[in-house]
């Protein structure tokens, strides 16, 4: 292994073919993996499974452009190390865009001792700076579940649960999209079941629901209860 590569990985976003072969060859010396797409589509579904650690995109993309690709990341994930490519008529963009938290950006055509650069910059950021991060599922409508809090967040703001709703939000959000059903539902909460326990339950998503954005929890007739995103 090239010493300099170290173990991180790096997804590279570029739509031009011969320009992102030529610099994914480059990367290789400072990166043990180097992926690549061409579109943001093909970007986020790259970022999802590798969860790599740097993040070179180029803004201008076919489709969602690379600076939309980036705050979608930007949504849970503040960690990862971004370096955008841009044209000298985005910079300004780039520059009131604080919600990115770039490495660097680096104006088109670059040389590749300034990536080079901005490569050893990002690589130092994900040895200093180790900040904990917290597990956050975008569920809709601006509303977030932290996994590691256990809280919903709503626009910004935490949503006061009781100590029964942050329990059945906890067990929904275990397997998202699963249907749970209500006899488990009651079992975990209250540990045992009969009718009080069925009529609590029916209260308690009521109660739940108005709290929150509207079908988020999803009643599904005869069987139970699901979190859909």
């Amino acid at each position: 292994m090239n010493q300099e590569q170290e173990g991180y990985s790096i997804l590279y976003v570029e739509d031009n073919e011969r320009v992102l072969e030529n610099y994914a060859e480059f990367l290789k010396r400072f990166f043990l993996n180097v992926y690549t797409a061409k579109t943001a589509e093909e970007a986020w579904e790259l970022y999802d499974e590798k969860k790599p650690e740097v993040l070179l995109i180029d803004i201008d993309l076919p489709g969602e452009s690379g600076l939309n690709f980036l705050k979608r990341v930007r949504e849970y994930d503040h960690n990862t190390r971004a370096i955008m490519l841009t044209g000298m008529s985005d910079v300004e963009t780039l520059l009131n865009a604080s919600e990115l938290k770039l490495t660097k950006y680096l104006v088109k055509p670059i040389l590749r001792d300034e990536l080079q650069e901005a490569v050893n910059i990002a690589k130092e950021e994900l040895v200093n700076f180790t900040v904990k991060p917290n597990k956050i599922l975008y569920v809709k409508d601006d509303c977030f579940w932290d996994y590691d809090n256990e809280e919903l967040l709503w626009k910004n703001k935490k949503i006061a649960l009781t100590r029964k709703e942050r329990e059945l939000l906890r067990l929904l959000f275990s397997n998202v999209n699963k249907v749970f059903n209500s006899e488990d539902i009651i079992y975990e909460l209250w540990y045992d079941y009969d009718d009080l326990k069925i009529a609590s339950l029916k209260t308690l998503v009521k109660t739940l629901r108005k709290k929150i954005p509207e079908g988020m929890i999803r009643n599904v007739f005869g069987v139970g209860y699901k979190i859909e995103s």
